[in-house]
C-alpha cells in the first residue's frame, strides 16, 4: 500500500476489467465524478470489480451528465479474499452499517448476521449491508468484497464453521482477563488457523447459547476488558486483537 494512489477516485463495478475497455457510467457515478468531484478527463479514476484486481481509466464524457470511462492499466493483481470470518447478532441499521464498513476495513473477508435469543432485529437488508460493504472497500483500497453469506440461527451458523476454523468467542462473562494470552494460547501466532470471530447482541447471550458457543470445540472465549462495550465497539476491538495477534497485521 506504500505506493497506493490516495487522491484517485476509486469506484467498484460489475463489469469485467481489462485494458482497452470502455465501461459507461451509471447516472450515480457520472453525477459523482462529473458534478461532485468536479474530474475532468486527464483526471484518474481507479476501479475494481472484486475479480479482476483495480484498474486505471479516464474519463470520456458523452453529454452533460454522462461519461464512459476507458480503461488504461492495472495498477494492483486482484488479491485473494482475507479468511477471517465475523459473525454478527444484527443491529438497528445506522449501526449496522457502521459495523459492517469496520468489518471490511479490519479485514473481514466473510460477514455473517446470527440469529440470538436476544437480538434486537430479525429483518436483514441485504442490498444495504452489501453496499456498505462496497464503500468500505472504496474507501480504504480493499480490492476483495466480502462474502455475504445468509442470515442463520446460531446453531446453523455455528455448524457451518469448518472444525480446524478456530472461534474467537467474545463473552462479557468470560473468566480469562488477559484477551493477548487468551489468544496466544489458543493457537501459535507463527502458523494460525484459519479464524472466525462472534460477537452478540447487546442483552448477552442466553446460557443455553453460551454453551452452545464454548462447547465447541476449537473456541476461545475472552473478554475485551473491564468495561461493557457497545456491540459495534467491541467489533472494532475484537478485530484489532485479533488481528494483531493472529491475523494479517501481527
Amino acid at each position: 500500500m506504500a505506493a497506493y494512489d490516495f487522491t484517485a477516485p476509486r469506484l467498484y463495478v460489475e463489469a469485467d476489467l481489462g485494458a482497452g475497455a470502455r465501461l459507461p457510467l451509471d447516472r450515480a457515478q457520472a453525477n459523482y465524478l462529473l458534478t461532485v468531484l468536479r474530474r475532468s478527463p486527464e483526471d484518474p479514476v481507479l476501479v475494481f470489480n472484486g475479480r479482476h484486481g483495480e484498474w486505471r481509466g479516464r474519463l470520456d464524457p458523452t453529454g452533460r451528465k454522462s461519461a464512459d470511462l476507458l480503461l488504461e492499466a492495472q495498477t494492483r493483481p486482484q488479491p485473494d479474499r482475507a479468511d477471517l470470518h465475523y459473525l454478527f447478532a444484527p443491529l438497528k441499521s445506522a449501526r449496522l452499517d457502521y459495523l459492517a464498513q469496520k468489518a471490511v476495513e479490519m479485514g473481514a473477508g466473510t460477514i455473517r448476521p446470527v440469529f440470538t435469543r436476544y437480538t434486537q432485529g430479525e429483518r436483514i437488508n441485504a442490498e444495504r449491508l452489501r453496499a456498505n460493504t462496497i464503500e468500505a472497500a472504496e474507501q480504504c483500497g480493499i480490492l476483495a468484497i466480502p462474502d455475504l453469506p445468509e442470515a442463520a440461527r446460531l446453531r446453523a451458523a455455528l455448524a457451518d464453521l469448518e472444525p480446524d476454523r478456530l472461534l474467537v468467542f467474545c463473552d462479557e462473562d468470560a473468566a480469562v482477563a488477559d484477551p493477548v494470552a487468551a489468544l496466544r494460547g489458543a493457537a501459535d501466532p507463527a502458523s494460525p488457523p484459519p479464524l472466525a470471530v462472534l460477537v452478540g447482541p447487546e442483552g448477552g447471550f442466553a446460557p443455553e447459547e453460551r454453551d452452545l458457543i464454548v462447547g465447541r470445540p476449537n473456541t476461545v472465549a475472552l473478554s475485551l476488558g473491564p468495561r461493557i462495550l457497545r456491540a459495534d465497539t467491541a467489533a472494532v476491538a475484537v478485530m484489532a486483537l485479533v488481528q494483531a495477534i493472529l491475523g494479517d497485521a501481527r
